[in-house]
């Protein structure tokens, strides 16, 4: 029986972090995005001092999850001014789920997003929001299922390509 478990992460996750940051994101989206790109987007986004930066800031939280000790997968929030987008002050905004896709259908990301519920609900927040590609159609079916909404989107620029992520969100009240 595989065990999950969620730990609160700090620095000294980094290089798990950011492991899973570039697996996850290549997994996810080479494919469909130019080598060029990708290369660019983990180099900008998952170094060590980008990824430090993020750790050691007050207003976001990151969670592993372990399957039998192993890191699977990881969750990162952001409340206050560290949301990438100022929707609403008082809002939680849900950065990151990533899970290795051979761990897909094992429930892990269902854990990290009710992880999320659990923390928005404990600190008072008026919503829970994020940003999805709308081309990520298995992430999206996952929102909807767990109650999230479309509630507008952005222009999400990877390296010379736009594409669009639909913000979705899920009111607490």
């Amino acid at each position: 029986m595989n065990t999950i478990e969620i730990r609160k992460s700090t620095v000294s996750d980094l290089e798990t972090i950011q492991n899973i940051s570039i697996h996850t994101f290549k997994e996810t989206f080479a494919a469909v995005n130019t080598p060029e790109n990708i290369a660019n987007y983990v180099k900008e986004n998952f170094n060590s001092e980008q990824l430090k930066n993020e750790l050691n800031n007050d207003n976001s939280q990151f969670y592993v999850a372990y399957s039998n000790a192993e890191a699977v997968g990881y969750l990162k929030i952001n409340f206050g001014d560290a949301q990438t987008e100022s929707i609403n002050e008082n809002a939680l905004e849900v950065q990151r789920i990533y899970v290795l896709q051979k761990f897909h259908g094992k429930n892990i990301g269902q854990l990290l997003l009710d992880k999320v519920k659990k923390i928005a609900k404990s600190s008072g927040v008026d919503s829970v929001w994020l940003g999805v590609w709308e081309e990520n159609h298995r992430a999206l079916r996952f929102y909807i299922k767990n109650g999230f909404f479309v509630f507008d989107k952005h222009v999400f620029i990877m390296g010379n390509d736009e594409q669009t992520d639909l913000l979705m969100q899920f009111g607490l009240q």
